[in-house]
């Protein structure tokens, strides 16, 4: 029992961050308090009322804590301790990831492109974008109208003739001189004002630019410049206005029956970029406002650049501690960012939009965990099981001729896919085309030293028929544990139609057919295409990188500079291909043994 007297004695009246340890010393829970005497006494009264709380105490078995300047700092502090442990009484954002970026880098002649992560590279960056698809839309409608190039730097540099990108015109051939230094620039320009949201400057611009062309006789590039135009004011036409409000972010929240539902919509130079749904992982019996506030401070302090925080922030439900939070937002983008709660106007109507979006997307999350639960009752029911599924695995195995191959292994827990856990396996050693052997070398990959007992699976689903299955049937002949998972071959029906597949049970060996509209045989066919999808899209990655790969690549002591000399002074590689060992030595910088290295490389000799 943790003495909850003796240690609250030594606990200042000071603003801080708390972490609480069970027994294992796993962080369960990290919080932050103005007062930390205060805030850790009322976790150990005689009475309390919440059933989180009170299973809370029952697994402390020690109690850590840190001491900081003022509240806004304990904010960030514990906001930065609950993305290092992920306590499992904490509200969780799942969805961490960085948001995409649209970047135009700090070059003599400039590259545009999608970027997502730490923003290093020296450049313009514009957003955040809600999705990878807003970004692309955006690149793909820039590259029409600014021919910007958006090849990576050693292909630009690289280049000798113009590539198909400027046959298409959709980019100006910077790297061989078709378009002056100025006149590239002036389209980097035009690009920037137009993602600024500037548009109409951009048409005025390229409106003067037709008259000139046009007084000047140039007619050919005046119409160009007026298809520019045209396509300008479509885009225009397209997208939502916001009215006059540069930049802010509208925040729906619903919770009900334990799904949490945010709604995010984001605006930005009078436009919205888009928007996006997210779910919380929530513990059970916690508060609304706790969740939010989680949720706020998450979002903002993890997912958000500093110069792309927005201005204002508007939500449809007021934070007990919107001061403090706002303040700690405020400290991160080092400017003011301000917290509303939108009662009228135009912020009122788009907040109205978010909250719906929020309340659909809630209903839709309810139906379907409503549906996974039926599904995993019913595979309950059918392998005659007499505890919840927890945990399943399913194998795949994908290559093409017996080249590349490759193993997966997906992982769904109560509530559906896992993609957290999910595994690749490069299946070395093996006879190509020999799936039985890739098969094994999976498995034990994967089975052959379990370290946390916790992770094995209730149920192994083998993409096969029975000669897959007996394969890991000896894989676990000498299981060492006292869990042993159920192993189920998932065969295809001979026209290999969904519907028709046939389950066969390792321990009796019976097979099974369902009905094809069986919710259970709907949730094996879905971790079985997820099995299939997984492996084939490394597959297909592996695939496409032995296919660019030059041999040039290959050759030690042939570094950029000189596969670019090569390149340049042969005309391309068809021409380092061609080329004799006199040749290649013929290259500046490149010695008669480097050139017989090279010929051997592109010879496979």
């Amino acid at each position: 029992m943790f003495d909850s007297k003796t240690f609250l004695t030594t606990v200042p009246h000071q603003p801080g961050v708390y972490r609480m340890v069970n027994a294992a010393e796993q962080v369960i829970y990290v919080g932050k308090a103005k007062d930390l005497r205060n805030r850790l006494s009322s976790y150990f009264r005689r009475t309390v009322d919440s059933v989180k709380t009170r299973s809370l105490v029952s697994q402390i078995a020690q109690v850590e804590y840190t001491l900081t300047h003022s509240e806004t700092e304990a904010l960030i502090l514990e906001n930065n301790l609950i993305k290092q442990f992920m306590p499992r009484y904490n509200v969780l954002l799942r969805d961490d990831k960085s948001y995409p970026y649209i970047l135009i880098t700090d070059h003599k002649h400039p590259r545009i492109s999608s970027h997502r992560g730490p923003r290093k590279a020296a450049g313009q960056y514009f957003g955040p974008y809600p999705n990878a698809g807003a970004v692309w839309q955006s690149l793909k409608t820039l590259q029409k109208i600014f021919p910007i190039r958006q090849c990576e730097d050693g292909f630009y540099r690289a280049r000798t003739r113009p590539c198909l990108q400027y046959q298409l015109k959709l980019c100006s051939a910077p790297c061989v001189g078709k378009i002056t230094d100025e006149a590239y620039q002036q389209q980097v320009k035009l690009a920037s004002l137009f993602l600024l949201g500037k548009d109409q400057q951009v048409i005025d611009n390229l409106v003067q630019d037709m008259n000139r062309a046009s007084e000047e006789l140039q007619f050919e590039q005046a119409a160009q410049l007026r298809d520019k135009i045209i396509a300008l004011r479509k885009v225009q036409e397209q997208q939502s206005v916001s009215g006059d409000h540069d930049e802010m972010d509208v925040i729906g929240f619903v919770f009900s029956h334990g799904v949490a539902a945010v709604h995010a919509l984001f605006v930005r130079d009078k436009k919205i970029l888009g928007s996006k749904a997210y779910f919380p992982k929530v513990p059970a019996d916690t508060e609304e406002d706790e969740i939010l506030t989680a949720f706020i401070l998450q979002f903002y302090l993890d997912g958000y650049g500093t110069q792309q925080m927005p201005r204002e922030i508007v939500l449809s439900h007021p934070l007990s501690d919107g001061d403090v939070v706002a303040a700690a937002i405020s400290e991160i983008a080092g400017r003011k960012v301000r917290i509303t709660y939108a009662q009228r106007g135009e912020k009122a109507k788009y907040l109205s939009l978010a909250l719906k979006n929020a309340q659909l997307s809630c209903d839709n999350k309810q139906s379907q965990a409503q549906k996974t639960a039926l599904r995993y009752q019913q595979l309950q029911q059918v392998l005659q099981l007499d505890h919840a599924i927890n945990r399943m695995e399913c194998f795949d195995i994908s290559h093409t001729m017996g080249q590349a191959t490759i193993a997966s292994c997906v992982v769904f827990d109560g509530q559906g896919p896992f993609k957290a856990e999910y595994r690749r396996y490069n299946v070395t050693g093996i006879t190509g085309g020999d799936d039985y052997a890739a098969m094994a070398f999976a498995l034990n990959k994967r089975y052959g030293k379990v370290q946390d007992t916790d992770k094995i699976p209730d149920i192994i689903f083998i993409d096969g028929g029975q000669g897959q299955l007996n394969i890991a049937i000896e894989q676990f002949l000498d299981w060492p544990h006292e869990k042993h998972p159920i192993l189920v071959g998932v065969a295809k029906g001979t026209s290999r139609k969904p519907g028709l597949e046939t389950l066969i049970l390792a321990k009796s060996g019976r097979s099974i057919h369902l009905a094809e509209d069986a919710p259970a045989l709907h949730l094996i066919q879905q971790i079985r295409d997820e099995a299939h999808r997984f492996a084939i899209t490394g597959h297909r990655n592996k695939r496409g990188k032995a296919f660019v790969i030059s041999p040039l690549e290959q050759v030690k002591g042939i570094g950029e500079k000189r596969r670019q000399a090569l390149l340049q002074y042969l005309g391309g590689l068809q021409g380092v291909m061609r080329a004799s060992i006199t040749e290649l030595s013929s290259v500046p910088g490149i010695s008669k043994a480097q050139a017989e290295k090279i010929y051997q490389a592109c010879h496979n000799k």
